[in-house]
């Protein structure tokens, strides 16, 4: 028995990386510490500097979206966690942060400001700063995100030791080039010529009380020998950061305004080490472990940073200006961290009407998170939440996640004030579908018309919960669809907490209806595909219109195929399919010569034609051929009870079309069917 644990612990323990483990806690003298920073001079960046390097490090993509070139940060695709925090549709604001941290890192003045994220709720700020937060973290663990720090070590013999150690860390893990005096400090970097041409090494800022108490009195003992005292006292070593153990990354959330304590921010008097130390006023009877302290050379999040008491502001006014903060009884200490805060609209526009809060406004950099307002962004969210993957035991229907999307996003965009649009075309431009008489600059008109867009609307957080309501409801045979999903967005308006205006609620509702009717277009141009997705047929239809408009635009005749007689092209054929998209009687000629170019173009790159190469004429084609086919399938039959033998075969293979095309199962294939039959039934398609 004894034999088998031991088995497997080693089993367990063979998983360990024993060497990344002694990489992480590594331990050397001063002297080898210059000769990593000579090497790789990269270790002694800042905070702002590790940030946005790290961020940098995970690559870029650039594209063109509208006209703008934008860049798309992989880092923040959160592949390192398999996409569990991943930001969607947010490339521009993060653009933003990114250019304000690289601003920040070169030294330009935003690293002296406390960088702000602010938007509506549920518009992912805080995912933002999970994200830096466990970045900064994995950072530096990897070579290129090494840090050090020191200990004050071999203390027994000097009087400094306390009772259970000789060994004392630097209690805000600064930097070991820090123990250089000031005086000298540059001197010194310039003549061990640390730095090279891409990293010039610069090191701000003084120890820390503690480390500067240790540090006079072993110069008083070495008689001002510096170089002796280093030697025989310090130890640098590795540091990993870690928010689990307060190490470099700090969160502070306030509690309720009357039980606020600035100690929690810069640290409070170890009572058990007064009796140990014999004064109050010892910096090594303090516990630097505030959220600043701890958070040294790394990142503190301030959690809606403007329920903030007046009293915390003026430690985060010094933090952030000064990059100093004033532990109690002891003098001001330098730290070197990224300051980041979040809050949402309503504490914002209380700091705008707050006079005390002026200082702060004037030392915040704002940066807008905003709802996503473009549609194939928003549906990612959900499908990253629900899929086929996570949800294993119901079976989600095509268009589910993307009509609740199409909702959320509707009820953020504003009403366009001009080119005669609606909310839904709006919505489609700015997914980057193409209207016809619409441009790329229309879209960039609207946007620039919508000042507030993406601030108000409905949270993504409101959709999951209706969703996951959905989802364990009873209803639909182990299946969810599209209008299980819009019912529940629907009944939930009534208790939403976030909605006290029945102005709005009325619009939300209203909003649900649009929905479903884009959603009857959407699945009855599915099923009209799927009955007209005989593909030999189609493509029978394709060639002889190709045939008769090559004809007419060189105004030659055709060879019947059956008599073989040259007769004139076949108009009433030409006209049946273009006036399936509304191409009217005075643009017939310029849509058959566009489709005669557009052919000519794919022979000159060397490409053959099909029928489905061009996405109008293709969608011409199948309506053609639904209409051709529906009145021998019998749609509307479907609605009643009684259904041939020879029909149910045929409704059976629109069936399977739908499943193995779309995306269907068996229940949700017949459901969407008697849906679109009975819309047939009530008329509404085209006749």
């Amino acid at each position: 028995m004894g034999e088998m644990r031991t088995g497997l612990l080693e089993k367990i323990g063979a998983l360990q990386d024993t060497k990344l483990y002694r990489e992480l806690h590594w331990e050397g003298s001063f002297e080898e510490y210059l000769q990593i920073v000579r090497e790789k001079p990269e270790v002694t960046r800042n905070a702002y500097q590790r940030l946005y390097d790290m961020i940098i490090g995970y690559g870029t993509e650039e594209y063109i979206d509208n006209k703008k070139k934008l860049v798309r940060y992989n880092f923040f695709k959160d592949e390192q966690s398999g996409g569990a925090n991943a930001i969607f549709g947010l490339d521009i604001p993060l653009m933003r942060l990114v250019h304000v941290l690289k601003a920040a890192s070169e030294g330009y003045g935003p690293e002296k400001r406390v960088i702000l994220l602010h938007g509506p709720v549920g518009s992912s700020k805080s995912t933002i700063a999970r994200l830096i937060k466990q970045g900064v973290e994995a950072y530096s663990r990897t070579a290129e995100g090494a840090l050090y720090t020191f200990d004050w070590v071999n203390l027994k013999d000097t009087g400094l030791a306390g009772t259970d150690t000789d060994r004392f860390a630097s209690p805000m893990n600064e930097e070991p080039l820090r123990l250089i005096p000031e005086d000298w400090r540059t001197k010194a970097l310039v003549d061990l010529g640390l730095g090279n041409e891409k990293f010039h090494v610069r090191v701000d800022g003084d120890l820390d009380p503690a480390s500067r108490f240790i540090f006079k009195h072993l110069m008083l003992k070495y008689k001002g020998d510096w170089s002796l005292m280093i030697k025989n006292h310090i130890r640098v070593r590795r540091l990993v950061l870690s928010e689990k153990d307060r190490v470099g990354i700090g969160t502070f959330q306030p509690k309720d305004e009357k039980n606020q304590d600035s100690t929690e921010l810069t640290g409070d008097i170890n009572y058990r080490k007064i009796a140990e130390y014999g004064s109050d006023s010892d910096p090594r009877a303090f516990n630097f472990d505030g959220e600043f302290n701890i958070a040294n050379r790394g990142v503190v999040e301030f959690i809606e940073v403007l329920k903030l008491d007046v009293a915390f502001l003026y430690d985060l006014l010094g933090a952030s200006q000064e990059h100093r903060i004033k532990p109690k009884k002891f003098a001001q200490t330098d730290i070197d961290e990224v300051i980041l805060g979040h809050t949402n609209e309503a504490e914002y526009k209380k700091l705008l009407n707050n006079e005390f809060m002026e200082a702060l406004r004037d030392r915040t950099i704002k940066i807008d998170i905003p709802y996503i307002t473009k549609l194939t962004e928003e549906v990612r969210i959900y499908e990253k939440d629900f899929n086929a993957v996570k949800v294993k035991n119901r079976h989600i229907a095509p268009h589910t996640m993307e009509v609740a999307a199409m909702w959320a996003v509707l009820t953020r965009l504003e009403d366009p004030k001009k080119h005669n649009l609606s909310l839904m075309q709006k919505m489609k431009l700015y997914d980057g579908k193409v209207l016809p008489g619409y441009t790329l600059d229309t879209v960039k008109e609207l946007r620039k018309e919508s000042k507030r867009e993406g601030m108000e609307g409905i949270s993504p957080r409101y959709i999951q919960d209706k969703i996951s309501n959905a989802l364990v409801n009873d209803a639909g045979e182990g299946s969810i669809n599209p209008f299980m999903v819009l019912n529940e967005l629907e009944k939930g308006l009534k208790h939403h907490s976030l909605l006290s205006n029945d102005e709005m609620r009325k619009r939300y509702q209203e909003l649900v209806g649009v929905v479903k009717r884009e959603y009857e277009e959407i699945v009855k141009n599915e099923v009209q595909r799927a009955i007209s997705a005989d593909e030999e047929a189609i493509g029978k239809l394709c060639g002889n219109y190709i045939d008769n408009i090559k004809a007419f635009t060189l105004k030659e005749k055709v060879r019947n195929r059956y008599t073989g007689q040259d007769e004139e092209p076949d108009e009433r054929l030409m006209r049946s399919i273009e006036e399936k998209i509304d191409i009217p009687d005075n643009r017939k000629e310029d849509f058959r010569r566009e489709i005669m170019n557009f052919i000519g173009a794919l022979a000159v790159d060397g490409r053959k034609f099909e029928w489905t190469t061009n996405d109008r004429l293709r969608r011409a084609l199948e309506l053609k051929l639904f209409e051709d086919q529906k009145d021998s399938i019998k749609l509307k039959t479907l609605v009643s009870a009684v259904v041939d033998k020879n029909t149910q075969e045929k409704i059976d293979i629109i069936k399977s079309r739908l499943m193995k095309n779309f995306g269907y199962n068996e229940v949700s294939a017949s459901d969407v069917l008697n849906f679109v039959a009975s819309i047939f039934a009530r008329g509404d398609a085209k006749e």
